[in-house]
């Protein structure tokens, strides 16, 4: 079996993965990029910002449960990951407020990956359609990995630093209904339809840790029957004004806070019966937010419009009398449903459950009717690591010689959500910055 040396094993070719590639590279570092696609970029090609929060104060308000030192590592980092950026000559926006409590700037994700991939082409190597086949390992600590080259020959990479970057495991039925809920995997992919835990095998295999358990997912509400036909539909479809708008459940009611975030109602709603429900918007929201723009430079777009034309369960009641017509084959009770809203209306800031960003009525007709469920983007669940992006084992602290970034970390996020862009870039930077350093340390 064939047999190289380098510096820094970079397993994943997505955003982490290219971004620790790149700074291991101006870091003075040999790389080897190992990518089981045929072509890199992963899920960021889908992407348009990166953000997270704006201070610790509001890390910590939204993200309570959240492990307290990588959420530190996240907003300490963000400031020189945009600087990073820009540094490859990739300009990004000033900055905009996104998912109401944070704030990110918008950049061309694309031309990033091509700007990483061309810096790798020219100073280290990228295998494509290559499979990681087991990490090598030498007195506890990984010294590189085993992969599988597309004409189907084997070859040991040996590396300082092995870092693990494949992007997590939404795309594995199995896993997705193990760590996340049941009837996870019924959910459509919003993400890179490869990435199915390469990452997480790899890890476990060699000791690492996992979790949180149960931490949940980051995903977004989408019309119910309506299939993804290409990437742009991950954006298209997801209806994120549903944090203005009332949900309801098969028992036609409302089982959560609405106004916390679309990409946490969309985790509650996997939990309700045949994970769907019925959300309601009135004239208002479908003028302030159904057809705006939701983010500051983002194309605004009729989303409730683009249900109707592909063929999702959309209606439009002139009144709340209206829904009484609500066709009896959905499901739901129209008329029940129509005195919840009376009763809402009524209870203002009083409503059970609350609406703690957006207690305005719902009492201004017509009332666009969408029946939706949940879409996965990528779970929380994964390899735990500290601020610098080293695996901790199960046996107490790192492994030597074995990173992890991107969307296969787990413990930054439970039940909660601050950017997936900006941990793929925070801890991308943070693992080739701390390789850098130990390869430096190791030469004296």
């Amino acid at each position: 079996m064939a047999e190289v040396h380098t510096d820094v094993l970079v397993i994943g070719g997505g955003m982490a993965g290219l971004t620790a590639a790149a700074r291991s590279l101006h870091r003075g570092n040999s790389v080897i990029v190992v990518e089981k696609a045929a072509a890199v970029g992963g899920s960021a090609q889908f992407a348009g910002y990166a953000w997270t929060a704006p201070s610790h104060a509001i890390m910590d308000q939204v993200n309570p449960r959240g492990d307290i030192e990588l959420r530190r590592a996240l907003f300490d980092g963000f400031g020189p990951g945009i600087a990073w950026i820009r540094s490859l000559g990739v300009e990004c926006a000033d900055a905009v407020t996104v998912l109401r409590y944070g704030s990110g700037h918008q950049f061309d994700t694309n031309r990033y990956i091509d700007e990483c991939r061309r810096r790798i082409r020219a100073e280290g190597e990228l295998l494509t359609e290559t499979d990681t086949r087991a990490l090598l390992t030498e007195d506890g600590s990984v010294i590189g990995a085993r992969v599988r080259l597309p004409d189907g020959t084997e070859r040991e990479i040996r590396a300082a630093a092995t870092i693990l970057a494949t992007g997590g495991f939404q795309a594995n039925p199995e896993l997705v209904d193990k760590y996340i809920h049941p009837a996870a995997s019924a959910m459509q992919l919003r993400s890179n339809p490869t990435s199915i835990g390469d990452g997480h095998r790899l890890a476990e295999c060699v000791g690492a840790a996992t979790g949180t358990e149960r931490s949940g997912f980051y995903g977004h509400l989408i019309p119910a029957g309506v299939e993804f036909r290409d990437p742009s539909d991950f954006v298209a479809l997801s209806l994120y004004y549903s944090e203005h708008a009332l949900l309801f459940n098969l028992d036609n009611r409302r089982f959560t806070d609405e106004t916390v975030g679309d990409h946490l109602t969309t985790m509650e709603l996997l939990d309700q019966p045949e994970s769907r429900g019925l959300l309601v918007a009135d004239g208002r929201v479908y003028r302030d937010w159904i057809t705006g723009s939701y983010v500051e430079g983002a194309q605004a777009l009729d989303k409730f419009d683009l249900a109707q034309r592909r063929g999702g369960r959309c209606g439009i009641a002139e009144s709340l009398d209206d829904f009484a017509y609500l066709p009896a084959e959905w499901g739901y009770d129209g008329v029940d449903i129509a005195a919840q809203i009376r009763a809402v209306n009524a209870a203002g800031a009083a409503a059970q459950p609350p609406r703690t960003y957006d207690a305005r009525a719902l009492d201004h007709g017509p009332y666009y009717v969408i029946e939706v469920c949940p879409a996965l983007t990528f779970p929380f669940h994964g390899i735990r690591i500290d601020r610098y992006g080293r695996v901790l084992a199960t046996s107490g602290g790192t492994i030597d010689g074995l990173f992890a970034a991107g969307a296969d970390i787990g413990g930054l996020y439970d039940r909660a959500y601050t950017g997936g862009i900006a941990a793929a870039l925070v801890f991308g930077l943070a693992a080739a910055d701390r390789a850098a350093a130990d390869r430096a340390v190791a030469a004296g």
